[in-house]
């Protein structure tokens, strides 16, 4: 953003070469003294952006912020919200486990706990999640153990809801209802195998049983922002 200081110098430069001068400054202190500046040296200076948000502010009844720098922020919180769902989309589902130790956040359970579709909220939220999912039989990985306690969010959810779920996972599929994915004792033993893992870890629990992805995403917010606010 211009300052003050450095309008004189810029009518200087202008006048040397005899130029004409265009400027979109929106705050109404510089461009007065802008435009003062440039008839004391008889130069003519063109205000492109004042027209167009005057008729806007006509048209529309709002008054404008005349706030520098707004087009900017806008642009840099898209990228960081698309920074943040390419890196959902990396490490989803443990692809690729060293994205891990730079997640902000990392989700973990087992398969069917809205681990994914919670990530991809949260990364519109400008918040750059992983998740794993938790399988009896493959080793917790490194990176993983390594993290402290707050940067892990561990869901979970109701059995029979689980079995429902995954059933019609099956359908959808086109497999047999009575894959081993989808048995109530395999679930038992998924469920009770990620509730280890989770009291081992010592993160948060959230149990997402009959809740919505935004009410599960709104609560890991809580959790996170909390934290901030601690200095966690």
């Amino acid at each position: 953003m211009i300052e003050a200081e450095q309008l004189e110098e810029i009518i200087n430069e202008a006048a040397e070469e005899k130029a004409l001068i265009a400027f979109t400054l929106v705050v109404p202190e510089l461009k007065k003294q802008l435009l003062d500046l440039a008839a004391s040296r008889g130069l003519v200076a063109v205000d492109l952006l004042g027209p167009l948000i005057e008729a806007i502010a006509k048209t529309s009844g709002e008054q404008p912020l005349y706030e520098p720098g707004l087009i900017r922020r806008l642009d840099e919180d898209y990228f960081n919200r698309i920074e943040a769902i390419d890196f959902a989309v990396k490490y989803d589902n443990g692809k690729d486990t060293r994205g891990l130790s730079h997640a902000d956040l990392v989700l973990i359970g087992v398969s069917r706990t809205s681990k994914t579709p919670v990530c991809m909220y949260l990364a519109r939220k400008r918040l750059r999640v992983a998740n794993l999912a938790l399988v009896p039989e493959v080793p917790l990985p490194e990176e993983l153990l390594s993290l402290t306690p707050e940067k892990i969010i561990g869901l979970t959810i109701d059995a029979e809801q689980l079995y429902q779920i995954r059933q019609e996972r099956l359908k959808t599929l086109g497999l047999p209802g009575q894959a081993d994915y989808a048995t109530r004792s395999r679930i038992k033993q998924e469920l009770d195998h990620a509730s280890r893992v989770m009291e081992k870890l010592g993160c948060p629990v959230i149990d997402v049983t009959n809740k919505a992805v935004e009410e599960t995403a709104g609560k890991i917010m809580q959790i996170y922002y909390r934290r901030e606010k601690d200095g966690k």
